[in-house]
């Protein structure tokens, strides 16, 4: 093949290689992995996720930075990835603002932040292996969990 064959071979490759890699960074950089799963979805119950809005199904995978939000007659029951469990009742909007759970590496973290509803938290592993790491908060106060269940319930809309 002489040089004019192989460019014309190479730089159809090279762009490809190019266009795929800069879309491959912005999907991984965009992207986060799945922390939780939909357990249970009664009623209107959505995940807001980088300013889109998903119905809810059994299945669906939490990310972090998601919102769940559920209606006046909805409930949405979810199992995060050490166990966690968190169910939210009607009218309820709370915020995913940080999972970390990786027990190889010693790191842990699960922080939430409930803006309004009602909520039933069970702790799972992440509040057993690293008590100070697990954080519910709440417009008015922040709850740290020892391996223990709540409930909790704020007004307003």
């Amino acid at each position: 093949m002489n040089d004019s064959g192989l460019r014309r071979l190479v730089l159809p490759l090279v762009t490809i290689f190019l266009v795929l890699s800069i879309g491959g960074q912005d999907t991984y950089a965009d992207s986060s992995p799945f922390v939780a799963s939909v357990q249970k979805v009664s009623g209107m119950a959505t995940v807001t996720r980088h300013g889109q809005t998903i119905s809810a199904k059994v299945g669906l995978e939490i990310w972090e930075n998601d919102t769940l939000r559920t209606g006046p007659d909805g409930s949405i029951g979810v199992v995060f990835n050490d166990d966690t469990l968190l169910s939210l009742g009607p009218k309820s909007v709370l915020v995913i603002d940080q999972f970390v759970f990786d027990p190889g590496q010693e790191k842990f973290s699960i922080v939430v932040r409930m803006l309004k509803g009602t909520a039933a938290y069970l702790s799972g592993l992440i509040a057993k292996l690293s008590p100070e790491s697990a954080r519910f908060e709440t417009p008015s106060a922040s709850i740290g969990f020892r391996g223990t269940k709540c409930l909790v319930e704020i007004g307003g809309e």
